[in-house]
């Protein structure tokens, strides 16, 4: 989970960029801020864990598209504006509360999927710490993964990344009564992608 180069993430944002390039401009020429539109995706994110708490399935997964659609439209608008560290630390925060959320918001509506999504967060807790000690880390030498320097994070490799993760998420919304051995399915590759960053740091910091 989190960005990086997970099995989709390339792919889908060679198709979903072009398509949000044309209202990221008019935001972006609105004096709309990225920081805005962030916090915007994040309501829409907590708005939907409420709405998934209480059953109301279908409405959590237009929720969850919507914030996704504010999560790439923010870097897209920061990026024609001016990248800021209060952005990247916005959006990395909010983000990884929103994901925490969905799976909790799943146990609450039902409690008998309490330890499948307790071992999801848990799994959660893998990939994002692996993702920010290696970007933390890479940023200290001066490493990036993007040569003209706009991103706030270095993208490390992974299994499971933000693609995968709504991919899940929009699965869990889909098939509520499917939930346990989805996110099973799902704890169990974002320990593979645990286990990937970690070789990878001690392949690049030995």
């Amino acid at each position: 989970m989190l960005r990086g180069t997970g099995m989709f993430d390339r792919a889908v944002r060679q198709v979903i960029d072009p398509l949000l390039e044309i209202p990221a401009r008019r935001l972006a020429a609105s004096n709309v801020s990225a920081n805005t539109i962030t916090v915007i995706g994040f309501v829409f994110g907590m708005l939907a864990c409420g709405a998934i708490a209480m059953g109301a399935y279908g409405i959590g997964l237009v929720l969850i598209l919507l914030n996704r659609l504010a999560d790439g439209l923010d870097g897209m608008v920061a990026r024609q504006r001016q990248a800021s560290d209060l952005g990247g630390f916005l959006d990395i925060v909010l983000d990884l509360l929103f994901y925490g959320g969905i799976p909790v918001s799943f146990a609450i509506s039902d409690p008998s999927r309490l330890l499948p999504a307790i071992f999801l967060v848990y799994s959660f807790i893998g990939t994002s710490g692996s993702f920010l000690a290696f970007a933390a880390i890479s940023a200290r030498r001066g490493v990036t993964t993007d040569p003209d320097g706009k991103k706030s994070f270095f993208y490390s490799v992974g299994l499971m990344e933000g693609t995968e993760t709504v991919l899940f998420f929009l699965l869990f919304c889909l098939f509520p009564m499917q939930f346990t051995p989805l996110a099973w399915t799902f704890a169990g590759l974002c320990a593979v992608t645990t286990i990937i960053r970690m070789m990878h740091g001690l392949k690049e910091f030995r």
